[in-house]
């Protein structure tokens, strides 16, 4: 049997201002069943005071390292996937290892938007085939209120904050990861940006006056290709591991949109009881939107042993991809 990767701990953390759509009609011309009918969010968690990207890693880290018995000392590497970092440098994964007291870890961000956990947690099975005694801690961690334009009513109303993660090792038995897949089509990447803040657009008043700070999406065009990538891509890891439908216990995609997990449970043709939704309470949390969704899966005894998951991501680049996994 080869080395196959495991989580034996997950963790999760939220910030502490919650915002939900009642609050959103006194900022901006919207209101709650519109955000509903839409979307599917019915509120979000956004960052105070104090409160950082690394600090909501952090937390989720310390959650998930707690639940796998293992001590920050013991980790060889750690991934973070985030496109809202606090700085450029040091890296939030840094940033994490020094608040953890890892000083054995490396450490590294990775920018694959909301596919960024299922990316990182490609690259953490990857290290572990070659050496299953490894402990690798993979979070998911986004400050999305920080880059969003309050006033765009078609934007404003998605994005929230959080933070996700896990601990990965090794193991020679018959469960763990057992395929992941990855895709990216830079072509699209101009549906789904933020333009500034970059070395192509550094900080100016043009800049500033532009927008480019902000997220801006043509929205019906993300939804059309997200659709068809995550459908795809879901059965992409089902063939590769002869899996009919009817034997996935649970279907953990990214939450951005209700009608999109409605759309690919159809296509898929699961039960509702077996595709994972915490949309309408947290909004689109990019990167940290799989690992909250594990975390409160895990938490609530969704995942036993043996059970079949499925892991399907979309986001901004454009990336996508899919995990499969026993439990």
């Amino acid at each position: 049997m080869p080395n196959r990767a495991i989580i034996i701990g997950t963790g999760s953390a939220l910030p502490s201002r919650l915002l939900t759509n009642r609050d959103l009609e006194a900022m901006v011309e919207t209101s709650d069943e519109w955000i509903k009918t839409r979307t599917g969010i019915e509120q979000r968690y956004i960052v105070g005071e104090g409160e950082t990207n690394s600090f909501l890693a952090t937390r989720a880290a310390k959650n998930a390292l707690e639940m796998a018995g293992v001590r920050p000392q013991e980790l060889d590497l750690i991934i973070v996937g985030t496109l809202t970092p606090d700085t450029p440098m040091p890296s939030v994964a840094c940033l994490v290892q020094k608040e953890l007291g890892a000083k054995k870890a490396g450490a590294f961000d990775l920018s694959a938007t909301c596919s960024g956990f299922i990316y990182g947690l490609s690259i953490a099975d990857k290290f572990i085939r070659d050496n299953r005694k490894m402990k690798i801690l993979v979070i998911g961690s986004e400050v999305l209120s920080r880059r969003v334009n309050w006033t765009d009513r078609t934007t404003c109303v998605l994005f929230g904050d959080g933070a996700g993660a896990a601990v990965v090792t090794g193991t020679k038995e018959d469960r763990g990861i057992l395929s992941t897949h990855l895709h990216a089509d830079g072509a699209l990447g101009d549906l789904l940006t933020i333009k500034g803040l970059g070395t192509a657009h550094p900080v100016t008043m043009e800049m500033l006056e532009l927008g480019w700070q902000y997220i801006q999406m043509q929205g019906r065009e993300v939804f059309k290709h997200a659709v068809k990538a995550l459908e795809s891509v879901a059965w992409e890891a089902l063939n590769a591991n002869g899996w009919t439908t009817d034997q996935v216990d649970l279907l953990i995609a990214h939450q951005a949109n209700m009608r999109i997990l409605d759309f690919l449970r159809e296509k898929l043709g699961l039960t509702k009881d077996k595709v994972f939704i915490n949309i309408h309470k947290y909004g689109n949390t990019s990167a940290a939107s799989i690992p909250i969704a594990l975390d409160e899966a895990n938490r609530s005894r969704l995942l036993l042993p043996g059970s079949k998951l499925l892991m399907v991501a979309f986001g901004g680049g454009f990336t996508w991809g899919s995990l499969a996994m026993r439990w």
